[in-house]
């Protein structure tokens, strides 16, 4: 499966940002929102690679979806 990493998640002109530089794509804003409410306190014996790694799986999933 390809990922389309390349579309930004919010497409707007930023004249403050470097040439080709747009800000979260839209894996990466999808990432971050299935983070939100899936972590468990600091005591949780999940290192958080596993959830960054868990986020991504559903952020392609969305991205799949999507087509």
């Amino acid at each position: 499966m390809t990922k389309d990493t390349s579309r930004p998640a919010f497409p707007a002109p930023h004249f403050d940002l470097a040439e080709g530089e747009h800000g979260l794509s839209m894996r990466d804003y999808f990432a971050a929102k299935a983070m939100t409410g899936c972590l468990p306190g600091a005591a949780s014996p999940t290192p958080p690679e596993a959830y960054a790694r868990w986020a991504y799986r559903i952020a392609d999933a969305m991205l799949e979806a999507r087509k």
